[in-house]
């Protein structure tokens, strides 16, 4: 049928009325709630519509090809689509539908004509303001005009660009039409069943004004705002209304000035208020999920004129209970808040030393437990606030609400046989041969990872791998392991606050921590600038690189001058470090092994930046500069009252941090190395059930949790639907920005930095590197556009320890994310290199290659002019 009634819509109708009258079928279904009859012109009309119009393949194949950014091809080619769609005849049979539909709800009423696309008001994109509505329309001539014009604002540039960004084929979106009565509203608005802003699900906020909502929605006028929680106004702000927008009589709308009398009354009593959430709440109720709702008050009696899912809400961890919950972002701690696929998920969860929880495509802790007694509060904030003060911030921002986290008693202390009670573990003593020991334990049972895995395959592999998961966890969580990263990280704590009340010496540590011996991360950046000396000296090796297009590039360098030279350097480089690759903490994501022209980039900017030796020379120059550094402190200390003491304590710290703080960094690698072999052998897996024709492509299986891709290989079947929503699901978290805190409320905590010691307009975030650098910021998000001069600082959003090849050619560092001791602060320091890290926003408020000053000992970031 090209026309139905609304009352005959469902909400499972998207395909045939497009999201908007979907969404009004099922409101008019809910008890209670008021929805203006109408009717809907399906898509099935506009598909006969499209297939007449002439060269409209042609056309939508262009538009495919556009690039997003490219506005003036998108803008001149849209507007061409839209004069062409206009300008169809509609059909007999379709313009007589319509007028026998207008002729059922009245042939001269005023009525509203809508958009209402197929990819429209989805639960993960909600393409809202996309295309467009006209209102108060008159007479069915005007009526079929407008709904023409809805035809063809799916191709205004602003819809053609999202659907370009959003990975939506032009083809597959298709275009109904709602007509329904107007209202004439005394006043109109928005309301949301949860806050947009902090994102609570128990707050919802109510905006009104006068008369139509365009006068909101086009910014005219600044709307009353209420928020309501448990049927109560806990905050309110009446705005002075000084237009409306009112319908004309003959069709059309105008703008009005508003009664001075009138203009600072609010537009709804505080009882329409309460009573309009309650509504709401039914609605979402319904809808199973927060709502976007747009309401018109007519008299006393609200009519419900739209209902969209909140798209941009970060969804809540499930837990099964309504207790309160507080949980904490695991990606801000891991330099990685990109979403990651459900495999990489599941397998992040299964090797993990601690319960998380997903959402959004990210993975969290729940701390309520640790939050809840006064010991266990205070030393979460302790470690967080060492990390990441923003994390801290946001925690007491929750802790603040005294009802929300409920305190308990401490427990009883458990002491282990032969401790007296609250005595702390006995230290480690200062030895290397205990970060030896540590290295070849994790590297033998890597090793006999490798020639175990080999051996099994099908169902058995996942039983195998679940067992190594154990003995993965086991070498993670051997008590020493972790006494020999804590030494590190204790003794740069205790070395910056007391050379910093002995001295006056700010973060004095890092210099002491430069070229710290058996850091593999900065190893890795290091041993990158000696493939490029393998490189340099070969011209026709670096021509080629520079157009290198795919990763069969390491066969054809054989065959140019140098080049297997060139290619056994790199070869070399990949055994050691081709496990790692940007987001590493997803088994999913490619490695450098899989895909090594990732590293092309990062070669040919060592090889133009560098001279032969740099690698070398770098790493002795820091050395001699931390050994100077010591000698200074030391002889300083010794001219203080009880100097012998001072400088002796300072000493062991020295020693001790020297010893254990390049241990940091070997853990992640020892489990990444483990997550490649794993991998290997899940894409093994993988293969086999493409052969068998159960899927279509191998990597089809990142998009099942490891449980399921267990239960894939057992069966020989998978649910195709379930990986289709999980890819859509996937491409729509990308759009979310996961909070560092999240409560079980919904509220999403950023933190907030409460300082005030820095010059007016700074960017503030943690100090971890000291120095103070200038230069051209390089705002780079992606290490494959990689494209440094000399003197360049890198902006970025977070870096794990892949990005450290690139730490070597900058001068300076800004992100978004880290703390004082994540990889990208601790190779930081080894390198010498300025850095200030958890600067929110720093790639959307520093533009790519302005000039900024990074203050490392002090964190924050200059704009310069």
């Amino acid at each position: 049928m090209a026309v139905v009634d609304l009352q005959e819509v469902y909400a499972t109708q998207v395909a045939a009325v497009g999201g908007k009258a979907a969404h009004l079928g099922g409101l008019a279904r809910i008890d209670g709630v008021r929805v203006p009859s109408g009717f809907c012109v399906t898509t099935a009309a506009y598909r006969q519509i499209l297939a007449e119009a002439p060269a409209m393949d042609e056309q939508l194949d262009r538009l495919a090809r556009l690039d997003p950014d490219d506005r003036d091809a998108i803008g001149a080619l849209s507007a061409r689509i839209r004069r062409t769609v206009e300008g169809v005849t509609i059909p007999a049979d379709l313009a007589a539908a319509v007028a026998g539909a207008l002729a059922r709800h009245g042939e001269d009423a005023a009525y509203a004509v809508r958009s209402s696309a197929t990819a429209e008001d989805l639960p993960t994109a909600s393409f809202a303001g996309q295309q467009d509505t006209f209102l108060n329309v008159v007479g069915p001539a005007e009526i079929l005009r407008h709904i023409a014009r809805c035809w063809a604002s799916l191709f205004t540039e602003r819809a053609v660009t999202y659907r370009l960004r959003n990975g939506f084929d032009h083809r597959t979106v298709h275009m109904a039409v709602v007509v329904q009565r107007m209202v004439f509203p005394d006043a109109s608005g928005i309301l949301f069943t949860a806050d947009p802003v902090t994102g609570n699900r128990k707050v919802a906020t109510v905006d009104a004004g006068f008369g139509l909502g365009e006068a909101l929605v086009s910014g005219l006028v600044n709307p009353d705002v209420f928020q309501v929680r448990d049927g109560e106004i806990v905050a309110r702000s009446v705005a002075a209304k000084l237009r409306a927008v009112q319908p004309l009589p003959a069709g059309g709308t105008q703008e009005v000035a508003v009664d001075p009398h009138r203009r600072d009354q609010p537009a709804l009593t505080d009882a329409q208020v309460v009573r309009l959430v309650r509504l709401g709440r039914r609605i979402e109720a319904e809808f199973g999920r927060p709502q976007d709702i747009e309401w018109c008050l007519a008299g006393d009696d609200f009519q419900i004129v739209q209902s969209r899912p909140i798209t941009t809400l970060f969804p809540i961890p499930e837990t099964g209970d309504q207790e309160p919950h507080v949980y904490v972002s695991v990606g801000h701690g891991q330099m990685m808040t990109d979403p990651m696929k459900p495999l990489g998920l599941s397998c992040w969860q299964l090797t993990a030393m601690v319960a998380m929880h997903e959402a959004g495509g990210r993975l969290f802790v729940d701390v309520t437990g640790r939050l809840a007694t006064p010991a266990g509060r205070a030393a979460l904030l302790e470690v967080m606030g060492k990390g990441d003060p923003l994390v801290r911030d946001a925690l007491e921002t929750v802790l603040d609400r005294d009802d929300f986290v409920p305190t308990q008693p401490d427990p009883r202390p458990d002491p282990a046989p032969g401790r007296p009670p609250g005595a702390a573990p006995a230290p480690i003593g200062t030895d290397p041969a205990i970060v030896t020991g540590l290295i070849e334990r994790s590297e033998a049972s890597i090793a006999a990872l490798r020639r175990d895995i080999a051996t099994v395959s099908g169902p058995a592999l996942f039983d195998f791998l679940l067992e190594a998961f154990q003995e993965h966890k086991r070498v993670l969580g051997e008590p020493l392991n972790f006494q020999a990263i804590m030494a590190g990280m204790e003794a740069t704590w205790w070395l910056n606050d007391q050379l910093l009340e002995w001295l006056g010496e700010k973060n004095a540590a890092d210099t002491l921590t430069l070229s710290a011996p058996g850091n593999i991360t900065s190893e890795m950046g290091l041993a990158l600038l000696d493939v490029a000396d393998a490189v340099r000296p070969h011209p026709q090796v670096v021509a080629y690189l520079r157009d290198v297009g795919d990763d069969g590039f390491l066969d054809e360098l054989p065959k140019l001058a140098g080049g297997t030279e060139a290619r056994d350097a790199i070869e070399a480089y990949l055994d050691r470090y081709g496990m790692r690759c940007v987001g590493e903490i997803d088994i999913t994501r490619p490695r450098w092994r899989e895909r090594p022209s990732t590293l092309v980039p990062l070669i040919l900017d060592n090889v133009k930046l560098f001279a032969p030796g740099a690698a070398g020379r770098r790493f002795e120059q820091g050395r001699r500069d931390a050994q100077q550094k010591e000698q200074e402190v030391l002889a300083r200390l010794l001219a203080l009252p009880d100097g012998e003491r001072k400088a002796a304590e300072t000493k062991r710290m020295i020693d001790r941090v020297r010893t254990f703080i390049g241990y940091r960094e070997y853990p992640k690698y020892g489990i990444i190395s483990r997550y490649f072999v794993y991998k290997q052998a899940l894409l093994a897996e993988a293969d086999r059930l493409v052969r068998a024709g159960v899927l279509p492509e191998r990597e089809d299986v990142f998009y099942l949790t490891f449980a399921e891709f267990h239960d894939a290989v057992r069966s020989n079947r998978v649910d195709h639907q379930l990986i289709h929503r999980r890819k859509d699901a996937f491409r729509s978290y990308h759009a979310l920005t996961p909070p560092r805190v999240l409560t079980s409320d919904g509220e999403a905590l950023t933190g907030a930095y409460r300082r005030d010691d820095v010059p007016a307009g700074a960017l503030i975030g943690v100090p971890v590197s000291a120095g103070t650098v200038e230069g051209r910021a390089r705002v780079i998000v992606d290490l494959a556009e990689a494209d440094l001069e000399a003197g360049d600082i890198l902006v970025t959003t977070h870096t794990d320890p892949s990005w450290t090849p690139l730490f070597v050619a900058v001068a300076g560092l800004v992100t978004e994310v880290g703390g004082a001791m994540t990889h990208g602060a601790v190779i930081a320091r080894e390198y010498g290199l300025p850095a200030v890290v958890g600067v929110v926003d720093a790639t959307r408020l520093i533009a790519d290659g302005q000039r900024i000053r990074v203050h490392g000992g002090d964190g924050y970031v200059e704009l310069l002019p």
